[in-house]
């Protein structure tokens, strides 16, 4: 069996680096991606893909990514249940990223 998955799009902002209660470094991202498609009003959609990053590549990319950058994540997609109260559960599904490729920063005015 085989997870792993390949997006490429611009990061929607800048991300913040965390310290879990382990001492591990973590970053949550979101990518936007275009879809390659035109929907029934002629308009291209775009998909907004959320990716974790763990410890050096959660660190790298809080360093030297920026809103507007394009990326490209190789990774794994993960999902989670997230309790929101006893009765109310949410699904969460997320790329859990292994690698990230800075592939351009947005152009400046």
């Amino acid at each position: 069996m085989l997870n792993q998955t390949v997006i490429v799009g611009r990061l929607v902002r800048d991300p913040e680096l965390f310290e879990t209660e382990n001492g591990n470094k973590v970053t949550n991202i979101t990518l936007a991606v275009p879809r390659s498609y035109k929907n029934a009003d002629g308009e291209y959609d775009t998909d907004y893909i959320n990716c974790v990053l763990w410890k050096g590549v959660a660190e790298s990319a809080s360093e030297y990514c920026h809103k507007g950058d394009l990326l490209g994540i190789k990774g794994r997609i993960q999902t989670r249940t997230v309790e929101l109260d006893e009765d109310n559960k949410k699904y969460v599904t997320e790329v859990i990223a292994e690698k990230v490729t800075y592939l351009s920063s947005k152009k400046q005015n």
